[in-house]
């Protein structure tokens, strides 16, 4: 891949903030002055000084900057060479702006310890695929370009408790969950953010996924600019309306903690939403 970046100022996180200068997707809109707005609004109404985050999947290190920046201790995970070295230092200049730390772990998260190889997306950086031994690549990837990483359990790396786990591997959320059991066993009052994306999905079936969150005690719901609780059943539902591969949908879960953070108009319109959709 080509690992040339630009360095962008953002007024919202008030650093700069380096991406992939030939990225199509990311770069533009962080240039643009944010990433994943309704996502990162939810991410940050559950933090604080002194707050624990992991990011799994953290890519440039948007979510992992955001956090350092309201003085959470952060622990990031990319696997990507390249892209963890942006990462890194983005995470760096959040630091030296803000009161928090981050670490970055260079493996991917992972069911088992191991190598596995990962599709590089050509045009969107974001979207990177580990693939299953001897299965063949993703048909909408085409000619990627593959490399070699290392797959690690979260639970080696991280102990808990800690209070926002930010999932998007890009159809590996299941096998990350599974290698963060007891991670999340400790963390009792946890903010979950997830992508749930069925077309990419590994390890599992998508109602296996939504099935675990519900015995692990989540209220689930779509990270919307405001989210309601929905039934399993009802995200499935709405999942499988979309084009299967432009991507699922962004969830947002809280166990231990209010569903409702974003204030009393967003609480209200929720309740609309929720009449109105599917």
């Amino acid at each position: 891949m080509d690992a040339t970046t630009r360095t962008v100022a953002v007024p919202e996180l008030g650093i700069d903030f380096e991406v992939l200068a030939d990225d199509a997707v990311i770069g533009p809109a962080i240039e643009r002055g944010s990433w994943e707005d309704h996502e990162t609004a939810l991410f940050r109404a559950h933090l604080a000084p002194g707050a624990r985050v992991v990011d799994l999947g953290a890519n440039v290190g948007w979510f992992a900057a955001t956090a350092i920046l309201a003085g959470a201790e952060v622990d990031a995970f990319e696997p990507v060479p390249a892209i963890a070295d942006i990462a890194e230092r983005n995470m760096a200049r959040a630091a030296e702006r803000g009161p928090g730390s981050g670490r970055l772990h260079r493996f991917a998260a992972g069911e088992e310890p191991g190598t596995a190889c990962i599709a590089l997306g050509g045009t969107n950086h974001g979207d990177n695929r580990v693939l299953d031994e001897g299965a063949p690549r993703p048909d909408d990837m085409g000619d990627a370009e593959e490399i070699e990483i290392r797959i690690e359990r979260t639970d080696d790396h991280v102990r808990g408790p800690v209070d926002v786990l930010k999932i998007d591997t890009q159809g590996s959320e299941w096998l990350a969950l599974r290698g963060a059991g007891r991670l999340l066993s400790d963390s009792p009052r946890l903010a979950l953010l997830l992508e749930f994306w069925p077309y990419a999905l590994r390890g599992c079936d998508p109602a296996e996924l939504l099935d675990l969150l519900g015995r692990q005690g989540f209220t689930i719901g779509k990270a919307t600019a405001a989210p309601y609780p929905m039934a399993a059943e009802r995200i499935l539902r709405q999942a499988a309306a979309r084009d299967p591969v432009k991507g699922g949908l962004d969830l947002y879960a809280v166990r231990g903690r209010p569903f409702h953070v974003l204030g009393p108009a967003a609480r209200l319109r929720s309740v609309w939403r929720s009449w109105r959709e599917d």
